[in-house]
């Protein structure tokens, strides 16, 4: 699909957070810029009903985890800069399997990408232009 502006790709992270459940993973791949970490701002604040809510990218910090209401978290992971798939043990990657994840930068999770995950793949087409692939969650999208 064609996001054709920020508000495209925030309309789609709120679609997303209403199908997304406990268990749930969605991975976000893409170029530098993509719209990676707007899609996922988006997205948490759909989840977690809060228009406002100050969702800073885990670029640095490599996870940041949110209570869901009604129960549960949710964890935004960046793994931009981790060394090796090992690493991501290391972030309480086991107990964040329970909650909601989004993920940024996939990639570097090799065979420990969750099986049923939602991948997002974006694609710059120019300034404001995005193409979205989502693959999974079959029959829930």
């Amino acid at each position: 699909m064609i996001l054709h502006d920020l508000a495209a790709t925030e309309t789609l992270a709120q679609h997303l957070a209403r199908l997304a459940r406990p268990g749930d993973a969605l991975l976000l791949s893409g170029p530098l810029g993509a719209g990676k970490s707007a899609l996922a701002r988006a997205f948490l604040r759909a989840l977690l009903g809060d228009p406002a809510l100050e969702v800073p990218s885990p670029s640095y910090t490599l996870v940041q985890s949110y209570p869901v209401p009604g129960g549960g978290q949710a964890h935004h992971f960046d793994l931009y800069r981790l060394g090796g798939a090992e690493e991501v043990l290391e972030l309480g990657w086991d107990e964040a399997l329970e909650g909601i994840m989004l993920v940024e930068w996939p990639e570097r999770l090799g065979a420990m990408a969750p099986k049923g995950a939602l991948c997002i793949t974006l694609t710059p087409l120019d300034e404001d232009r995005r193409a979205a692939q989502l693959t999974g969650w079959e029959g829930r999208l």
